[in-house]
């Protein structure tokens, strides 16, 4: 997973960071319930969270993917994950009042808890690689309705800059064609912003055209200042 947490994107950081997010966080960023942790789950993209393997050690289902993970990249992602939560956290603490305290109290926690979810991902890469496919959107490796739940954060609408509305569309399709119930992506906003994709209504109303209800939910959680809604659309039966 491409990592937002930058509220100006990368310039001054350096380059890209994988992010290492935990089951909490995914918890509050996309509104899970228990049950819906017992449904079958895509985590598109991955990137180097902990919350495929804090799921599959409660007794669930989940599949990450990522285009980081292609050409035997994934012993890299996982090699360096730790390192890599510990890069991101240097970057929040110089710019610590870009963010919304609330969710993590401060920028210790947020150092605690991302390197606590590295330390999963890389231990579970290791023990069920299986569990993480190499793939890049807008297509897919994985058979129609594979999956019940789906679930994307921090690439689509994150990267509005870099990624044209076709993309977007596409992907959405796509993450919808293996998916038997529902799609949640978040956040709306795009780095450096605090206000919702540009083209959100056109795309709903394309998405609907092709039998995808959407709907905008906000969410109990906020850590980049205005990303707190995520989108949520309906799988046709």
């Amino acid at each position: 997973m491409i990592d937002n947490d930058m509220s100006t994107g990368t310039g001054g950081f350096g380059e890209i960071l994988v992010s290492s997010r935990s089951l909490a966080e995914y918890r509050a960023m996309f509104a899970l319930t228990d049950d819906d942790l017992e449904r079958r789950i895509l985590d598109c993209p991955g990137g180097a969270a902990g919350f495929t393997a804090e799921v599959t050690r409660r007794g669930g289902e989940v599949t990450a993917c990522d285009v980081a993970y292609f050409d035997d990249s994934l012993k890299h992602v996982a090699a360096t994950a730790v390192a890599e939560a510990d890069r991101g956290n240097r970057y929040v603490r110089e710019h610590a009042d870009a963010y919304r305290w609330t969710f993590f109290t401060d920028p210790g926690e947020h150092h605690r808890a991302r390197r606590e979810s590295a330390e999963h991902f890389a231990a579970h890469t290791r023990a069920a690689p299986h569990h993480y496919v190499a793939a890049s959107l807008p297509a897919l490796p994985f058979p129609d309705k594979t999956f019940d739940l789906v679930l994307s954060s921090h690439l689509l609408f994150s990267y509005a800059d870099d990624l044209d509305y076709t993309f977007h569309y596409r992907s959405i399709i796509e993450l919808a064609r293996v998916a038997t119930t529902e799609v949640r992506l978040f956040p709306l906003i795009s780095i450096g912003s605090s206000t919702r994709y540009p083209q959100l209504a056109q795309l709903l109303a394309d998405l609907s055209e092709a039998g995808i209800r959407s709907r905008i939910a906000r969410v109990d959680y906020e850590f980049q200042a205005g990303a707190d809604e995520m989108l949520v659309c309906q799988v046709p039966t």
